[in-house]
């Protein structure tokens, strides 16, 4: 898949205000997979501002765009498509085709939510960061 095709795929959504962005991206660090046996979570989602555009993106597919290798799943796109409609559901984006994340969608169990309350307890993980040069 080509970059152009990457971006054709991804969840496309608009911000009701510049700052929403920081809030956006403040609140996926806490929405992703939870270890097990410990307080960490891998956040599994970012946002990417693209061409004056906005996008709930999962890491895998930022490494796609990064020309690496990676296998973007259905349980991917799913988990996701999820957490792009709870943003939604919160008012933090408007998503551009309502009917783009309707499905595959993840079970909320297999997403793990920390208030922003408990943010100092927890380590948050990013599996990929934007801006910095990826490994």
């Amino acid at each position: 898949m080509n970059s152009e095709e990457i971006l054709e795929n991804l969840v496309w959504v608009s911000l009701k205000e510049p700052d929403d962005f920081l809030k956006v991206r403040e609140t996926l660090t806490r929405i992703g997979v939870a270890s097990k046996d410990e307080k960490r979570l891998s956040q599994s989602c970012h946002i990417l501002h693209k061409r004056g555009k906005y996008a709930i993106v999962h890491f895998k597919e930022l490494f796609l765009l990064d020309g690496k290798p990676s296998m973007f799943t259905e349980e991917d796109k799913a988990r996701r498509n999820t957490i792009a409609n709870l943003l939604a559901e919160w008012n933090l984006v408007k998503l551009v085709d309502v009917d783009f994340t309707k499905s595959p969608v993840a079970p909320i169990s297999l997403i793990k939510i920390i208030p922003f309350a408990q943010k100092e307890e927890w380590e948050l993980v990013p599996k990929y960061q934007i801006g910095k040069g990826q490994r």
